[in-house]
């Protein structure tokens, strides 16, 4: 603080994408973490919610879904700004706002959209910049950086921007999938989080749904060889200097990790994850050494694959807004490393400032 004064933290979510109700748990542990006995006397909070629609509703509504005065699906329509102006955001009143942390997962957030219109107010934001977050979304582009840098990954295909709806164009991709990966595979969306819009595909019967299911979501479509594996995963926060958390192992009933398993179900979380110590070190070299490839700063959680057979590490993809649910493990790995969530709010609104 500059002579006593609170902070305030313009707390950005929801927003048009599949993960909108993800972004919504994950802004209302971060406002509590805010107005906590630790924070509360040095931070104030101007939320910001954006419905389904994109449209920008006004603080004083977007606080009630925060604290469960009013649920999102009921907000009044005059509660939504009418976008006259050429510059929408005179009319949300951002001007006293000192930090922008937005919290909007997927398409329209964590691509680097809500980072490029924030700029323009010249204000600092909690995470990373346009290129870091436009990048750390389109698992394409990140593989193919990745594979230059000889990083370990799973074999993989692209298919980009072709018209699924053609059967010759579809029986090639299926053919070439075949021919070139061996089963059981994972379909996704180039541009997708929270595991929505991917498939795991165990034979070639189910192969043309698949594809389908992710280019209803994305044109450029992603698939990967699947192996038998652990899911770590690894947080790291900072700007030229990247930190990197304890490790962290998820385990899960389920097939594999999708959506409802992520959300909804009771995972074990290990922290640390019970690997060899070589292990760890090369996951945390390896997150540090791929966030700094792709230009990801601020706050991050990467994600890896150990193969059980081997013991080989693949790193599978880094998110630029990781979730701040209750069940995420990007607050539950650094909470191990030392920061409980108050800490770690603070931290990363210190760390917007040094960059």
């Amino acid at each position: 603080m500059i002579g006593g004064k609170k902070k305030c933290i313009g707390l950005i979510f929801g927003g048009e994408s599949n993960e909108h109700e993800v972004s919504i748990s994950s802004a209302k542990t971060v406002f509590q973490a805010f107005n906590s006995e630790i924070n509360k006397s040095r931070f104030t909070v101007k939320a910001f919610y954006i419905n389904k629609s994109g449209d920008w509703l006004d603080s004083n509504s977007s606080e009630k879904i925060l604290i469960g005065e009013i649920e999102n699906e009921n907000i009044k329509k005059q509660a939504v700004f009418i976008q006259e102006k050429i510059n929408f955001l005179d009319g949300i009143e951002f001007q006293n706002v000192d930090v922008w942390f937005p919290l909007l997962h997927g398409f329209n957030g964590e691509d680097g959209s809500i980072h490029g219109l924030l700029r323009f107010t010249k204000k600092p934001l909690v995470g990373c910049g346009i290129i870091g977050s436009a990048i750390g979304m389109d698992k394409i582009l990140m593989k193919t950086i990745f594979s230059n840098l000889k990083l370990p990954q799973v074999n993989y295909l692209v298919f980009q921007n072709e018209d699924l709806n053609n059967k010759e164009v579809k029986n090639r991709f299926i053919s070439q999938i075949i021919r070139k990966l061996n089963f059981p595979i994972f379909v996704k969306p180039s541009n997708s989080g929270s595991s929505l819009g991917i498939s795991k595909v165990n034979d070639q019967s189910k192969l043309s749904q698949a594809l389908e299911n992710a280019w209803e979501i994305d044109q450029r479509i992603l698939v990967e060889e699947g192996l038998e594996v652990r899911e770590i995963e690894c947080a790291i926060i900072g700007n030229s200097e990247l930190l990197t958390s304890e490790i962290g192992e998820v385990s899960y009933e389920t097939d594999w990790y999708d959506y409802d398993t992520k959300y909804n179900l009771a995972n074990k979380i290990t922290i640390p994850a019970r690997v060899d110590s070589k292990i760890t070190q090369q996951i945390k070299e390896i997150s540090i050494e791929s966030c700094k490839a792709l230009n990801i700063f601020g706050f991050a959680r990467v994600d890896f694959f150990l193969e059980k057979s081997s013991n080989k590490v693949f790193l599978n993809e880094i998110n630029t807004i990781p979730g701040f649910t209750k069940k995420s493990m990007f607050p539950m790995l650094w909470k191990a490393s030392g920061l409980n969530i108050e800490q770690l709010v603070a931290k990363l609104v210190e760390i917007s400032q040094d960059s």
